[in-house]
């Protein structure tokens, strides 16, 4: 069976994969979105369907006021007799007291079956990044953590670091070096870590050892896995891990992003596969060293039906569907599922504007293709100062809003725009009051909004275009900008007046 680079489609970045008899679990990185670290399921390695998510309960963990691309950075989940481990950096705000508080903190949490509950985190004081998890066969336990591969012992339940930091491999030199692994294979130690940046050059860089801490020696094939052709669909190559079948097959899970016209990867950090290949002088090449593909044979195991590239949710359960996210926690007093009005999702106007921190109640679902539409139905009596609609979200400084409000005691539509430079109105129309139906269609670059109020004909709104500003890439700024453009609704208000909106459904038809 052949597949289709990345099989993670749409923002999941640093993948880290493990399999326990025929199943593979992935976790990838969830930055400020809540709940934290989505947990994917596998039986064929390319179709994959979230299952939960570590990080549930938000009493656990306070996103509320972490700034854009920070909060959770490159989870790693690993297994050992019965219990799954996941491990994250809890990255912090820049407060200019780094010398005195550390911004980087590692969390880790256990549970007995894959999807959860975990147990609530328990804080490693480790002012580094990228943690992944390293039992040795003599019992000891630690966690790596860059820079290249810096290894701290823990004690038998991996809640407290017991010595360390001691360097395992100082890296091959190139700048950036993250999301280290070691593993043992054949008498070696193997030292993985992405190197280069997490931009365009970034890749895999390894070295082995018959003693955990060393001396290493470099791969003679360095690098084993980044993209050298700048005009190549797939770019961004690297933070990797590998993972063997059931079949003695061995596969690399990487870190890659899709350009869209141009150098943007508007879709976020995805995850791709390729084959991996043990060199008869004891090293490994992935694809054979010739970067990411973009068609390749896939393991030979049972077909996986997994996720539909397309998404329908007609909030007609109690709880949500597990693709949803929040940006930062939510304020569940003013959510309601299928309660106050039943088969809709209500959302209360909570403080703050979709370009502040304090906004809550915005829901989001990863974009995963370039050709798209998306929309839903809902119902909203503005009133000044309070919106609610359909948003295509990167960050608090650039986003789109298409959304009812109030302008001159007249309900109005208006499309709104963030590119870094404070909110633009594109257009604005006079709408009567009742249900309506909110959609985009994206294509590539450009996003065209339109409404109908019988869900049959459809007035366009305006079109955006190009919308580089919805990347990684897109605009200039000093923030971290690691992220995914997401789609989703959202209600706020600068009044204070908490105004439900209800939605009906919503619904993503990708090519």
């Amino acid at each position: 069976m052949n597949y289709s680079n990345p099989v993670r489609r749409g923002f999941y970045p640093d993948p880290s994969v493990i399999r326990v008899g025929e199943d593979f679990y992935m976790v990838n990185s969830s930055f400020q979105y809540f709940p934290c670290i989505p947990i994917s399921h596998s039986k064929d390695m390319i179709h994959w369907e979230t299952i939960g998510h570590a990080i549930t309960d938000p009493s656990y963990l306070d996103l509320s006021g972490i700034k854009d691309s920070h909060g959770i950075w490159a989870p790693d989940i690993f297994y050992n007799d019965g219990t799954f481990y996941i491990i994250a950096t809890m990255r912090l705000n820049d407060s200019g007291e780094e010398k005195t508080r550390p911004s980087r903190q590692q969390l880790i949490m256990k549970s007995t079956t894959p999807e959860g509950p975990y147990t609530k985190p328990v804080w490693l004081n480790a002012n580094s990044i990228d943690p992944s998890l390293f039992f040795d066969d003599d019992g000891r336990k630690y966690m790596i953590t860059a820079r290249a591969a810096t290894a701290w012992e823990l004690n038998e339940d991996c809640t407290e670091i017991i010595d360390g930091p001691k360097v395992v491999w100082n890296g091959t030199g190139e700048r950036c070096s993250e999301g280290p692994h070691i593993m043992k294979h054949n008498g070696y130690y193997y030292a993985i870590a992405a190197e280069g940046g997490t931009g365009y050059g970034h890749g895999i860089n390894i070295a082995r050892s018959t003693e955990l801490f060393g001396e290493y020696e470099n791969c003679p094939y360095n690098p084993v896995m980044r993209q050298k052709d700048p005009e190549k669909l797939i770019q961004r190559a690297g933070h990797g891990k590998l993972v063997e079948d059931q079949n003695g097959d061995w596969w690399a899970y990487y870190l890659c992003g899709r350009r869209n016209e141009g150098n943007y990867t508007t879709l976020g950090r995805e995850t791709a596969l390729d084959p991996v290949r043990w060199t008869d002088d004891g090293w490994f090449l992935i694809n054979e060293g010739k970067g990411p593909s973009e068609i390749q044979n896939g393991p030979d195991l049972p077909e996986f039906k997994g996720e539909s590239k397309s998404f329908f949710d007609d909030f007609d359960h109690d709880s949500l569907n597990l693709e949803w996210e929040f940006v930062r926690n939510p304020d569940y007093d003013y959510i309601s599922l299928n309660k106050e009005k039943e088969c809709c999702l209500r959302l209360y106007t909570t403080d703050g504007n979709l370009s502040e921190l304090k906004a809550k109640n915005t829901l989001v679902h990863r974009e995963a293709e370039f050709k798209y539409r998306a929309e839903t139905k809902m119902n909203f009596d503005p009133d000044d100062g309070a919106w609610a609609g359909l948003t295509c979200y990167y960050s608090t400084a650039t986003y789109i809003r298409f959304n009812i409000a109030m302008s001159e005691g007249k309900r109005i539509l208006e499309l709104v725009i963030n590119r870094n430079q404070g909110e633009e109105l594109v257009n604005k129309t006079e709408i009567p009051d009742g249900w309506i139906n909110l959609r985009v269609d994206v294509d590539g670059q450009k996003r065209t909004f339109s409404y109908s109020m019988d869900g049959e004909n459809y007035i366009e709104a305006g079109t955006v275009n190009p919308c580089i500003f919805l990347c990684d890439e897109g605009v200039p700024t000093d923030r971290k900008r690691h992220t995914g453009t997401m789609v989703g609704v959202f209600a706020g208000t600068d009044s204070g007046k908490r105004l439900p909106a209800d939605f009906d459904w919503f619904k993503i038809d990708a090519e």
